[in-house]
């Protein structure tokens, strides 16, 4: 249950698709909750072509637009969890995440053979704490 110190907070982004079943993230707490992220093109719910690399890194994209909107960054992230829909993409999921995440990654599962919403090779969701959270500072 929210309080007045620590409420919760549904959190969507305009321009970004989504659902209307979803926000795009919920903070509480100072943590942050993304919703399963796919990569659909801005403004739109058609995924970008090309298969699992594209939407990996299109869908990181659109993780970083919503942490941005929340107050916070790619690199404020500490658990992601990545759903393929064919475990065979597993390395061009794999050099598109490096890519957008770096040589200092969260912690991080990937499950294969999930069946996901708009026939997507990839989804993505996360927890990152919202630096302003930590000790206080701004």
């Amino acid at each position: 249950m929210p309080t007045d110190e620590s409420p919760i907070e549904r959190v969507v982004v305009e321009g970004l698709g989504r659902l209307p079943q979803f926000c795009h993230a919920t903070i509480a707490g100072g943590w942050i909750h993304i919703s399963g992220t796919l990569g659909t093109q801005p403004g739109s719910m058609d995924l970008v072509p090309g298969g699992t690399g594209p939407q990996t890194t299109q869908t990181l994209r659109n993780m970083q637009v919503i942490l941005e909107a929340c107050g916070a960054g790619i690199t404020d992230v500490v658990k992601m969890s990545v759903f393929l829909a064919d475990m065979d993409t597993f390395p061009e999921m794999n050099e598109a995440y490096s890519t957008v995440m770096g040589s200092d990654p969260p912690a991080r599962i990937t499950v294969g053979r999930a069946g996901l919403a708009l026939g997507a090779a990839v989804e993505i969701e996360g927890v990152a704490y919202r630096p302003d959270a930590t000790n206080g500072s701004e």
